[in-house]
Formats: C-alpha cells, sequence, structure tokens
C-alpha cells in the first residue's frame, strides 16, 4: 500500500496543476485583452475605412481601461494584401481586420484566384458601418436634376461613360447594375481613386460616377457637384436633400459598401462574443455615432450573426453583378 501513495500524490499533484491551468487560461481569456490589439485596414491612411478604424480603436481603447489599439495600414491589391495576412494571424483576438465589401463579398466572384477564403479564414464580429453612393453629374455638363432626366438624357447620347475609383470596386459594378437597370449599356472608365474619378467627372471626360457619400457631400454642397440620388434605404444623413434612387423609380439600385470586423476563424468563442459586444457599445455611443455619421457612414453596430447574414447576402448580389461584366481579375 506504500508503494501506491507516491503515485497517489503525483496524480494529485497533476489534477492540481492541471486545474490551475485551466484556471490560468480562463482568466486570460477573462482578462482580453491585455496586451495591444491590432487592426488591419487594407486601405491608406485619410482613406474613409481608415477613418472608421481610427475612431473605433479609441473607442475601443477607451472602453478597455487605455488598452492599446493599434490601426495597421496595408494598402494594395483592393485590399487583398491585407486580408491575406489577417487570414493567417494567429487566432488570439490580438490581430483583427476591418473588413470592408470588396475584400469579402466581391472578391469571390471578380477574382481567379484568392489567396485566403472569406468563409473560411475569417469570423464576422460585427458591421461597424455602411457607406451609401451618391450618383453624382456635373451640372456644367450635364443638363438633368433628378435621376429620370438624367436617364433620357443619356438615352439621347452615344453612349454612356461613367468614372469608376478602381477596376472590381463597388462603384465599378454599381454602374453596371445602373446601366442594366436603365437598358444602357455603360462603359467603365477606370481611374485609380475616386479623386482622380471626381476629376473625369469635372472634366466632362466621364458622365457620371458612383461616389460615396462621405466624398460626394463637400463637393454637392459646395454646388460644384449634383447629386442625383443616393442608393441607399433611405436618405443619407449628409445629403438629407437628395432622394434614393429607390424613390425615384428604380427599386433595383439600392447597394452599398460596408466596414466591419473580422477576426481569423479559430478565435475563440468567448473573445468574438466580447469583441462584438464591445464594438456595437462603442459605435452605439452618441458622440462616436456622431463623429461616424458626419464623415458621411451610416452606423449600423450589428451583431456578428447579422454580419454573417450581410456578408453572405451581398456576396450573392455583387456576385451577380460580376457575372453581367464579365470581369475577372488575376
Amino acid at each position: 500500500m506504500k508503494t501506491l501513495f507516491p503515485l497517489r500524490r503525483a496524480l494529485i499533484a497533476g489534477t492540481a496543476l492541471l486545474a490551475g491551468l485551466a484556471a490560468t487560461g480562463v482568466q486570460a481569456q477573462a482578462a482580453y485583452p491585455n496586451r495591444p490589439v491590432r487592426i488591419i485596414v487594407g486601405f491608406p491612411a485619410g482613406t474613409g475605412p481608415d477613418i472608421v478604424a481610427r475612431l473605433l480603436a479609441q473607442k475601443l481603447s477607451e472602453g478597455w481601461g487605455n488598452q492599446g489599439v493599434i490601426v495597421d495600414n496595408k494598402p494594395g491589391a483592393g485590399g487583398l494584401i491585407a486580408a491575406s495576412e489577417a487570414a493567417r494571424a494567429t487566432p488570439d483576438g490580438y490581430t483583427l481586420m476591418l473588413g470592408e465589401t470588396g475584400q469579402l463579398s466581391i472578391a469571390p466572384s471578380s477574382y481567379n484566384k484568392l489567396p485566403y477564403n472569406p468563409t473560411q479564414d475569417f469570423a464576422p464580429v460585427s458591421q461597424v458601418v455602411s457607406a451609401d453612393f451618391a450618383l453624382l453629374v456635373n451640372p456644367q455638363k450635364v443638363p438633368a436634376k433628378n435621376v429620370k432626366e438624367f436617364v433620357g438624357w443619356v438615352q439621347q447620347q452615344k453612349g454612356l461613360f461613367m468614372a469608376t475609383f478602381g477596376a472590381g470596386t463597388p462603384g465599378h459594378f454599381g454602374a453596371f447594375m445602373f446601366g442594366e437597370a436603365i437598358k444602357v449599356k455603360p462603359e467603365a472608365v477606370h481611374y485609380k481613386s475616386t479623386a482622380d474619378a471626381l476629376g473625369g467627372l469635372f472634366s466632362g471626360d466621364v458622365q457620371g460616377v458612383f461616389a460615396s457619400v462621405g466624398l460626394a457631400a463637400p463637393n454637392v454642397k459646395a454646388g460644384k457637384l449634383l447629386a442625383l440620388g443616393t442608393t441607399g434605404p433611405a436618405r443619407a444623413g449628409a445629403l438629407p436633400d437628395v432622394p434614393t434612387i429607390k424613390e425615384q423609380g428604380y427599386p433595383t439600385l439600392e447597394f452599398s459598401s460596408w466596414f466591419g470586423i473580422v477576426a481569423p476563424s479559430r478565435t475563440s468563442p468567448e473573445i468574438l462574443a466580447k469583441l462584438s459586444t464591445d464594438i456595437q457599445k462603442a459605435v452605439a455611443d452618441p458622440a462616436m455615432r456622431t463623429k461616424l455619421e458626419e464623415a458621411g457612414f451610416r452606423v449600423t453596430g450589428t451583431t456578428a450573426e447579422a454580419f454573417a447574414r450581410i456578408i453572405a447576402a451581398d456576396t450573392v448580389t455583387w456576385g451577380k453583378a460580376v457575372a453581367a461584366t464579365g470581369f475577372k481579375a488575376d
């Protein structure tokens, strides 16, 4: 019997050690985050997604006792470089990505081969904001005050030339959705950025462009450009006097871009739940909401489940638009 005592003591000690390790793991998880959290953004500083990420990072940091939240800009390839890095990150909650429509819902249809799988490699956490578009024209070049007048004018022209802020972007496929609705096939003129696309509108090289409401509003309010309609489900807060295109008799022309937080897919459910709750709380803050709305965004702050449904639904919607154009990127 004496020979069993050491074994018994070892088993008890082992059990205690496992219990201690489990408790330590629970405590570490409960303390999340206990070191800086990084949010990867696939676009340059000063752009719409960067603004969203920085406002969110500041608010989350405050809510986490001023724990550091770092915005890491990884621009290039329409956000694919950032998404590839985020997909490979350790799934511990300390590397997140501010994902957008192009990376998660458009890319699967528009690229022959992606370096990541939007469905398998990412866990949706919360959609933060939605960005509606405004159909802009140069009032010095186009004699139209609303969408129907613009359509009538376009049908008398030799073609419809629409600027885009890059091939494979929502503005690109939105132009084709518009053309399909009015039975006129558009000619997409691709620019490197929205600013360049607006330059084409000012010069008269193109007849229209779908630009984000945030970027459109200053030019519209200054009288430089005219917004014929917006693409959201309701009028945009930054352009309250501009009716939606849907209001004007084109029910299929409701589309938006969006930005939301995703994490590597194997991140623990407990951390994902905490992140989702904290993000929803952050964007519900009145001061935070006001800043986002002033930047031209429609604040959403969804649950993880709702964000997953949005990504899935938009993958179908944009997939149809991509197929209609025949566009494929290498």
